[in-house]
Formats: C-alpha cells, structure tokens, sequence
C-alpha cells in the first residue's frame, strides 16, 4: 500500500482508466467479433456491422487504448474479409 499522498492519488487514478480503459476495449473487440461473425455468416447487415467495429477501433486508437497500428491493421482484415466474401 502506498504512504505517499502522491502515489495514493496515482493509484486512485490508474483504477479509473484502467476501468474505462476496460469499457473501451471491450467495446471494440465485441465490435470486430460482431463484424467477424456476420461477415462469415454471410449476413447482409455485415457491413453495417463492419462499420460500427471501424468506429470502435478509431475511438479506441484516438484514446490511446490500442496503438494505432493495431487499429489500421484489424480495420485492414475486416475490410479484406468483406470484400472477399462479397466479391
């Protein structure tokens, strides 16, 4: 446990981001498997689904929860897979 006012206060803060850090995250992976589901059950709302989990990386790459290659590159694989099944 931390004895230094500064050091409590940090904890204090890292448990919030973690949490929201958490909900962002989350998100966005429920997001792509979504897309991933619908896209290879060949559904027709697949891009629609493709769209929010899009959304979804862009915010959480914007907050600094994942790096914004990861983001580009998951983004990158949807697409390709969308664009597989419906060519």
């Amino acid at each position: 446990m931390a004895n230094i006012k500064s050091a409590e206060k940090r904890n204090r803060q890292n448990i919030k981001r973690r949490e929201l850090n958490r909900v962002w995250r989350g998100g966005s992976r429920t997001a792509v498997k979504k897309a991933r589901l619908a896209i290879e059950g060949g559904a027709e709302d697949a891009a629609e689904s493709l769209r929010v989990a899009v959304r979804a990386l862009d915010k959480a790459a914007n907050k600094g929860i994942i790096h914004k290659n990861n983001a580009s590159r998951r983004k990158s694989r949807l697409m390709l897979a969308l664009n597989k099944i419906t060519a």
